[in-house]
C-alpha cells in the first residue's frame, strides 16, 4: 500500500489526505461512549470478536444506533477517525488474544 492510502472500513484501499488531527486508539472508544482504559478496550475486543468478515463495522449488531451512525460517517466522509475505525474493525476480525 502506498504512503496516504489505507483500508477504508470495508476494507478497500484508498488514499486519504494527510490530516494534522490526532487521535489514538483510546479516544475512538471515548468517541463511541464506551470505557477507554486499556483492561476495557481489551474486554470489548474480546467480547465482541470475532466480527466477521462480511460485516462492515458500522452494521456490526453490538452498537447502539448513535455508534453505527458515528462509525459509517468517519468511514464516508473518511473523517480522521476513519483509520481508528479500521483499526478497531482490524482487532474485531482478528484472533482474540487471552
Amino acid at each position: 500500500m502506498q504512503a496516504g492510502a489505507h483500508d477504508d472500513c470495508s476494507g478497500n484501499a484508498v488514499s486519504v489526505a494527510m490530516d494534522t488531527a490526532i487521535h489514538r486508539f483510546h479516544d475512538l472508544f471515548a468517541q463511541l461512549g464506551l470505557s477507554n482504559d486499556a483492561a476495557s478496550i481489551g474486554e470489548f475486543i474480546r467480547s465482541h470478536s470475532p466480527l466477521a468478515f462480511d460485516v462492515k463495522l458500522s452494521n456490526a449488531d453490538f452498537w447502539t444506533p448513535a455508534q453505527a451512525a458515528f462509525l459509517r460517517e468517519a468511514c464516508m466522509q473518511d473523517a480522521d477517525w476513519a483509520e481508528l475505525a479500521d483499526q478497531l474493525s482490524v482487532a474485531l476480525r482478528g484472533p482474540v488474544q487471552l
